[in-house]
């Protein structure tokens, strides 16, 4: 039993000790006071018994006026005895509140201060993942830029042989460029750049994308896509983590034949608020976000309008499931351009 007594609390040891203590110094002078009155009352009417004062000699009111003079001073005296007693039961409560208050706010500071702790941390571990992510982005880039296509060494054709008959002498051509002897992009090479590579591992991947990176048109859009894309990345945007509602080919179509409006609203398939929230502010505060979105808007905007031309309904659906075209019907849907 003594040991519990020991682990209570401050505020529990108040209330074990308004509990044990029954009697105060207040109901004890009170009830010697009271003792001492009603002695001193004995003694006045029964020893000295003054004449018309005894009770008994006189009528009711006598008995009465006796009755008062006795017990009133002792009902004063324990109404002030309780009015001290309900003082000091208050002034027990106040300081058990303050002592509780004072808990709970000693326990308020040292939560928010093990939450700040802990989360200071976590940011910092997030901070650290998007620098990371930042930082194989760019080398993913670079090894774009100057690896060499594992493809077979294509001879550029011979020039064609001129000869003037008057002068005997052979004529040759001016030499042909690069750009005009590669050969056409595939559907399916185009549609996996945009999709860039799914991991380091991704060769097939890779191999499309330096295929594409050949053709001038596609290669622009593929490094205004990677742009956006990395800016989005800054503020925790990951096109993985978008799930939008797919649109059907012939919505693509009507987009890319220029019509405008609600019949392609279904384009912006983005549902993700705090996406959307989160690229509505950077669009407004950031100029460089703002003029590389809507650089790759244009440019995404006109490769769709050349690709739905010769394009099948299934490519236009691998198409629209692209990474590229997930930042389009996000950012398009940011600037409005499906209203």
């Amino acid at each position: 039993m003594s040991d519990r007594q020991e682990t209570h609390s401050p505020a529990l040891g108040i209330y074990d000790k308004s509990r044990k203590e029954r009697l105060t110094g207040v109901e004890v002078i009170a009830l010697l006071l009271s003792l001492l009155w009603l002695v001193l009352s004995a003694v006045f009417f029964l020893v000295l018994a003054p004449r018309g004062v005894v009770p008994g000699n006189g009528g009711a009111l006598q008995f009465v006026l006796v009755v008062l003079s006795v017990f009133m001073p002792v009902a004063m005296i324990w109404v002030a005895a309780t009015a001290a007693r309900s003082a000091r039961v208050m002034r027990e409560e106040s300081q058990r509140l303050q002592i509780a208050i004072d808990a709970i706010r000693h326990a308020y500071v040292t939560q928010n201060k093990q939450q700040n702790l802990s989360s200071e941390p976590t940011v910092a571990k997030k901070l650290d993942e998007i620098a990371a992510a930042q930082r194989k982005t760019e080398s993913a880039l670079a090894t774009f830029s100057s690896s060499r296509p594992m493809m077979p060494d294509i001879k550029p054709p011979e020039p064609a042989v001129v000869v003037d008959e008057n002068t005997d002498q052979v004529a040759l051509p001016l030499g042909t460029q690069a750009e005009d002897i590669q050969p056409p992009l595939a559907p399916s090479d185009f549609i996996r750049a945009l999709n860039f590579p799914e991991t380091a591992e991704d060769r097939e991947g890779f191999a499309a994308l330096r295929r594409a990176l050949k053709d001038r048109p596609t290669a622009q859009l593929i490094q205004a896509a990677q742009d956006v894309l990395t800016l989005l990345s800054q503020d925790g945007i990951y096109m993985d983590d978008l799930r939008p509602d797919m649109a059907r080919p012939e919505i693509w179509r009507r987009f890319a034949e220029g019509e405008r409006g609600r019949s392609i609203a279904a384009l912006g398939g983005i549902r993700d608020r705090s996406s959307l929230a989160l690229s509505v502010a950077r669009m407004k505060r950031d100029t460089i976000f703002r003029d590389a979105a809507h650089h790759f808007l244009r440019l995404f905007d006109r490769m769709i309008s050349q690709f739905a031309e010769t394009a099948t309904d299934s490519e236009i659906s691998e198409i629209s499931d692209t990474r590229s075209a997930r930042a389009f019907m996000l950012l398009g849907r940011v600037a409005g351009t499906f209203d």
